[in-house]
Order: structure tokens, then sequence, then C-alpha cells
């Protein structure tokens, strides 16, 4: 069983500079993210990762490849690590999607727990699925374990970890590039 287990936010991409919800696109880090990482991968190394785990989307892989290369690992993929699905904001900024489905994005921004679209993903559901992630990965790994994530699955670990209701979820703050301790 895995002694502790980290996450992390994924590197800076252009859709976080340009306030726009990447979802589930698959956009790569950009050069800011990329440094990000490098950086964090010297982190790593003195950390002493016995393993590391990533959502499957190009950022997340992108990540963890570059802490994976300074740290001497392999990237295992993390399918319950994916960035939650809401496929008709995907790409957009929020300002086009308070403009194009401003009935939705006042829940989301209120009341995130409340938050129900048919045919997406809510909050419980991203939540069950990397916590079931999660717990497979620490009952087969020993060590030290790396996540690479989305912020939103990051939220939804920490809440779950902590105990604390899904109605705190815009209090937990995780910056690209951020690690925060899981277990």
């Amino acid at each position: 069983m895995a002694q502790e287990i980290y996450l992390i936010r994924h590197g800076k991409t252009q859709a976080n500079q340009e306030n726009r919800f990447a979802g589930r696109g698959g956009e790569p880090l950009c050069q800011e993210g990329r440094d990000q990482l490098q950086g964090l991968a010297e982190k790593c190394v003195a950390m002493g990762l016995n393993a590391l785990y990533a959502g499957p989307l190009p950022r997340t892989m992108q990540s963890a490849q570059i802490i994976a290369q300074k740290c001497g690992l392999r990237v295992h993929g993390a399918p319950g690590l994916m960035d939650i699905n809401l496929p008709h904001w995907d790409g957009l900024t929020k300002d086009e999607i308070r403009h194009r489905f401003g009935d939705e994005y006042p829940t989301w921004l209120a009341a995130p727990e409340k938050f129900h679209v048919p045919g997406c993903e809510d909050l419980k559901a991203v939540q069950k699925r990397a916590v079931a992630q999660v717990k497979g990965i620490a009952a087969r790994e020993k060590g030290i374990v790396l996540l690479v994530t989305h912020l939103i699955v990051a939220r939804c670990l920490l809440l779950h970890h902590d105990g604390q209701p899904m109605s705190r979820f815009r209090e937990i703050k995780v910056a690209n590039g951020e690690v925060a301790r899981l277990l």
C-alpha cells in the first residue's frame, strides 16, 4: 500500500492564460507550463517518487512525462483522473459560456455541487471515479506516488480525503504545477 500520495495540477496551458474552459480538449502545455514542470521535476527528484500516474489528456501526460524523465520513472495512465465531461463548454472562454449557457453558469459558479446538466458529468460523478482510481493505485503501489490531474479532479479528491462537503469546492485552490498532499 502506498505510504504517501501527492497530486499536482498539470502545468499551465494557453486555455489557462485565456480564461478558457479546456475540458477534455487536446491542448498541450504552453512554454510557461513546460517551464513550471521542469522546476517541479527537480523537487520531485528530491521527494524520491516511486510511481507516477496521469490522466490521459495531453496536458496531464506531457506534465507527467517531464517529471518522469527527470525522476527516471514510467508514466502510468489513470483514466479516472480525466477532467470533467462538459463537452458543450470545451474550448469556450468563461464569457462565451456565460453568453451561450447563461442559465447554467451561475449555478456552476455559486453552487457547483448543485450543477447538473443532462449528458454531462456532475462533481459527484467526477469524485466517485477519481476516488476509485486513487484507491486502486494506493492498493498496489508502495512508497511515494504522484498523480497528475486537473483542477476540478484535484478539488474533488482533496474534499473527499479531507471529509469535506462538495459545497466547499470553490474554497480549494490548486494552481497549475502545484503539489498537494492527498494521503
